[in-house]
């Protein structure tokens, strides 16, 4: 409802326009001087009460201006209905001395509220204080840790050009990236039987003590030689082994003799089959035995998560659960050690977990992974049930922490994203 000055003679004072409000928000003159008369003296009943503090024309009030004013009393007009008269003499432009008193001070110093517009000001100023307090909380983001910070020092740890590495590694696992449907082109094996070959492998791995990133090559050698070279059933397991020996040279300080392999095999192949078959190896894949594997990103990945012992443990074993598992194959290797950890620090929180930290090194958000991450979490659940178990027997051992002794991550299977 608009108001007139005449209801709030001290907030608008006809004598004084320039004065209005000059001493910025919330603030607004007041008038001083013995010649100036305020509104309320010359009839109290208007407004009924005590004089406002006013501001009027240096001239006085004409008389023009009096007689709608006594004309006003006499109708009983209500204050609301009262309007702003309409002045006979011209409003005076000459700078008038006046006192800047506050708000709060008018409000302490008068027995009426302050004018409606000026608590409005106030209310809006308040809320816009509210709004950048809410948006400076938004702004506020997560920081990106430094995980590089504390190796500077150390020559091994290469920190001047080890992110330029791994953004080589990110454009270089295309390379090493197998077609998921390549069994299609296979016509004695099937998707099942090259998971029998490495839950095997994984168990001869475990026994020869070799190291992590033998085993993720030789999975590697594997799937690339068979998407591109057809192999009858009674030589896949000679595959297997020649694939781990190329591994263990490539990797390993010191290799398995070829006969602990043949041995291993239970002697189904000859040491001339199982040369052959490195030479056969090697000429089809062209001598590229240099690939990053998921094991290659896992170790960067377990950096930026700041992971102690329990979680490294658990998230190799969710990745290695993978190894077995061919519908994996549609994923790059990064996804997969990235998906890994993911899961691994849902597991061992009970809440999903993915810093800012996390997402910038890997280059995964959060969304990318949950696919990957509900797989995984399936493989957990049955990883000790069905015949393919060497993954959980090996993770079920005091030297790997008895990593399958978690509870799986059964809630973002059900999470709603």
């Amino acid at each position: 409802m608009a108001g007139s000055d005449e209801n709030y003679p001290g907030v608008i004072g006809p004598g004084n326009v320039q004065g209005v409000l000059r001493g910025g928000v919330g603030k607004f003159p007041v008038a001083t001087g013995t010649n100036r008369r305020a509104l309320s003296n010359i009839n109290r009943n208007i407004i009924g009460g005590p004089p406002y503090p006013c501001a009027v024309n240096k001239r006085g009030l004409s008389e023009k201006f009096a007689a709608q004013l006594a004309n006003k009393q006499q109708q009983q007009y209500k204050p609301e209905e009262i309007k702003k008269p309409v002045l006979s003499e011209p409003i005076s432009r000459e700078p008038e001395d006046c006192n800047i008193i506050d708000v709060e001070d008018y409000k302490s110093s008068n027995d009426f509220a302050v004018p409606m517009y000026v608590q409005h000001t106030e209310a809006m100023l308040e809320e816009i204080d509210r709004m950048d307090e809410v948006e400076m909380e938004d702004v506020e983001e997560e920081p990106i840790m430094d995980i590089d910070g504390c190796d500077k020092k150390n020559p091994l740890a290469v920190v001047e050009y080890v992110d330029d590495l791994y953004n080589f590694y990110k454009k270089a696992e295309i390379s090493g990236f197998v077609a998921p449907n390549y069994m299609e082109q296979q016509f004695d094996i099937n998707e099942r039987m090259r998971g029998i070959l490495i839950d095997w492998l994984i168990e001869v791995h475990y026994k020869f003590e070799l190291m992590e990133e033998t085993l993720y090559l030789t999975v590697n050698l594997i799937d690339r030689f068979l998407a591109v070279q057809p192999v009858a059933r009674k030589k896949l397991q000679l595959v297997g082994v020649t694939a781990m020996l190329l591994a263990c040279k490539y990797e390993e300080v010191s290799v398995p003799v070829v006969e602990d392999l043949i041995l291993i095999s239970d002697k189904a192949y000859s040491r001339k089959e199982v040369l052959d078959m490195e030479k056969l190896m090697v000429n089809t894949l062209q001598f590229n035995l240099s690939v990053p594997t998921p094991y290659v990103f896992m170790r960067r990945f377990l950096k930026a998560s700041q992971c102690d012992t329990k979680l490294e443990l658990l998230s190799f074993f969710i990745v290695e659960l993978c190894l077995v598992e061919y519908d994996m194959l549609k994923f790059p290797p990064s996804l997969l050690a990235a998906a890994a950890i993911y899961t691994a620090q849902c597991t061992l929180s009970g809440t999903k977990q993915w810093s800012k930290t996390n997402e910038y090194y890997t280059s995964y958000s959060e969304e990318q992974l949950r696919e990957c991450s509900r797989l995984m979490v399936n493989f957990h659940r049955n990883s000790g049930t069905g015949k393919l178990t060497g993954v959980h027997r090996k993770y079920s051992t005091s030297k790997f922490g008895y990593a399958v002794k978690n509870e799986p991550a059964n809630f973002l299977l059900e999470a709603k994203f």
